[in-house]
């Protein structure tokens, strides 16, 4: 089966950015359902015992959309701080400037792409096969692990 990981910081810890409302609720109960309909789906099958990075490579339809937004989640919270004075240093301070400029802009680009996604979906920072840092935008569970030669970074 697959397990929900725990959290990295309490619940409230993200207050007053994200509240500890909202976080139960998207973790106790929206995450936890992905993960209940994935093990419903994945029991008795092959996917039963991957890892969700093979299961979101090798699978469609439900299964595919309940282990990407699992892995998505988990991404997502993990990129998360309660610290808020940290900045990006050395090598990935380094990519942003030769990237995107400066970090200013690198942040501008970052939330207008969030702010672009329609509906349901992810803004996502990546490094290209080639080095580089791209910016990009995916709908509903889609994630950057299903296109070869790109690592998400946030």
């Amino acid at each position: 089966m697959h397990q929900q990981p725990a959290l990295p910081f309490a619940k409230n810890a993200l207050e007053p950015y994200i509240s500890e409302s909202t976080m139960d609720y998207h973790y106790s109960k929206h995450l936890k359902a992905y993960f209940d309909k994935l093990n419903s789906l994945t029991a008795g099958t092959q996917y039963a015992d991957m890892p969700l990075e093979s299961i979101i490579q090798q699978s469609e339809g439900a299964i595919f959309n309940n282990a990407a937004q699992a892995w998505n989640h988990i991404f997502y919270w993990d990129s998360l701080s309660p610290k808020t004075d940290q900045s990006p240093s050395g090598e990935l301070l380094n990519a942003i400037q030769r990237d995107f400029g400066s970090v200013e802009t690198f942040k501008t680009q970052f939330t207008q792409a969030a702010l672009n996604t329609f509906g349901s979906g992810w803004a996502w920072l990546v490094l290209t096969q080639e080095g580089h840092l791209q910016i990009m935008s995916t709908s509903n569970a889609h994630t950057p692990i299903e296109t070869p030669g790109l690592k998400p970074l946030l």
